[in-house]
């Protein structure tokens, strides 16, 4: 048997460059539990449909089943000289089998073929990672939780602005993260539609039954649409977006961690499995891992820059360009669920300086807003009140003494509204929606 399923039309050899690059093997090899779950389904379906003897048919699966026995466990191992996953599939169950094994691509085609692979594939990834992404929610709820109400400075502009606690800060990746999960669900539940029978782009004249083989595989329906069924890759762009937007939120939070560790700050002390020292000044401990995940989301952002772009241009119905959505589908969903594990693990075992946030508090005016908020309360309008507490702060500046150290004396002359109660709401708390 060649070692192409297209070889019947050609004579003579493929240049070697094109072999090469035509090859997919080295990559779609990752794809044989999905592609071999998806011919066992289909010859099932071709037996019981009689194309196909039962004979026939219950040899392929037999045979289909031994093959992933045997990849599973190493005693089979992938020929990478062969042009992809389908090809060495087919080829090794015909070695098997012998001339049955030739039956299987019967009333099917590659372009419906990886179309199946590549949504088993995600389905089953994309619940690794919301798994991953509940893991990483868990970790921040515990630390949060560990937190307690430990003060800290809310920030706009990065510059202080009012108080918040080191718990509410945390939880509100959690929120992201929640975000993140409800997203690749939504991928899922549009992506899990099977385009098995659609064959090259229109369909087979056999009496395929589509419904049973998507049923076996797990899918909530078909496609009903052919040329769409082999030529689709929007759950391919849906995942990269949904994994883009989670990689946003991780590069985020490792910003914060980096500003937080260093010496400026000084939030928080990463422990020591992750981070790393210079190879020139000793006294170093870098947030390497949190820099790491801040620059791997950039890597996610080209795979997705990458996939639009591999698709912004293809007439109906499949073609070859379309070979290149793996490599970088696969890249992400490595990168992501290495960045997920990977700060989970920092998050349970950072250190908070609680001393420091506190600190921090008391020193930038943060309680600016409820002493505005105190003269509202009492009647004064808003842009009033708001006048009025500027002229505090920048007698407070002047004086290099914190709102709550100015005595009522001062306040006084600038609205006789305040009484003795304002120090109490000048004490640092925070605000609750």
């Amino acid at each position: 048997m060649s070692n192409k399923l297209w070889q019947g039309r050609f004579n003579g050899n493929v240049d070697p460059v094109t072999e090469q690059l035509n090859r997919s093997i080295s990559f779609d090899q990752r794809l044989y539990p999905y592609d071999i779950r998806a011919s066992i389904a289909h010859a099932a379906m071709l037996g019981k449909q009689g194309i196909i003897s039962a004979l026939e048919s219950e040899a392929m699966v037999v045979g289909l089943q031994a093959i992933l026995t045997d990849l599973d466990s190493g005693k089979l191992a992938i020929d990478l000289e062969v042009e992809d996953i389908h090809t060495f599939v087919e080829m090794e169950l015909t070695r098997r089998i012998g001339e049955a094994g030739k039956k299987l691509h019967t009333g099917r085609s590659r372009n419906d073929q990886v179309a199946t692979d590549l949504r088993l594939y995600l389905e089953v990834e994309i619940q690794t990672i919301e798994d991953l992404l509940f893991n990483l929610q868990q970790a921040l709820e515990e630390k949060a939780e560990q937190a307690g109400d430990t003060l800290m400075p809310g920030y706009t502009h990065l510059q202080r602005a009012q108080p918040v606690t080191f718990g509410q800060h945390l939880m509100a990746y959690h929120a992201m993260l929640q975000r993140d999960r409800e997203r690749l669900q939504d991928c899922s539940r549009r992506m899990m539609v099977c385009p098995l029978g659609a064959g090259a782009l229109a369909g087979s004249s056999f009496p395929l039954d589509r419904n049973m083989v998507a049923e076996q595989l797990g899918f909530h329906g078909v496609m009903q649409n052919t040329l769409d069924a082999v030529s689709d890759r929007d759950h391919v762009l849906e995942f990269l977006g949904a994994a883009s937007i989670v990689m946003m939120h991780l590069s985020r939070f490792c910003e914060e961690l980096v500003l937080w560790c260093s010496q400026e700050f000084n939030f928080v002390a990463l422990d020591a499995a992750y981070t790393t020292g210079s190879s020139m000044m000793p006294q170093k401990k870098n947030p390497d891992l949190a820099e790491l995940i801040r620059g791997k989301t950039g890597r996610v952002y080209g795979s997705l820059l990458a996939a639009l772009t591999l698709m912004k241009a293809l007439p109906l119905a499949y073609n070859k360009d379309m070979q290149e959505d793996k490599e970088g589908l696969f890249d992400t969903v490595d990168t992501l669920k290495l960045c997920l594990q990977a700060l989970a693990s920092m998050i349970k075992t950072l250190t908070p300086n609680a001393a420091r946030m506190t600190a921090c508090v008391k020193e930038g005016y943060l309680n600016a807003t409820e002493l505005a908020n105190y003269l509202v309360k009492k009647g004064v309008p808003f842009r009033d009140a708001y006048m009025i507490t500027g002229q505090a702060v920048q007698q407070a500046i002047q004086q290099s003494l914190p709102l709550e150290a100015l005595p009522l004396s001062f306040y006084t002359t600038l609205s006789p509204v305040f009484k003795e109660d304002l120090y109490t709401a000048l004490q640092y708390s925070v605000a609750t929606p």
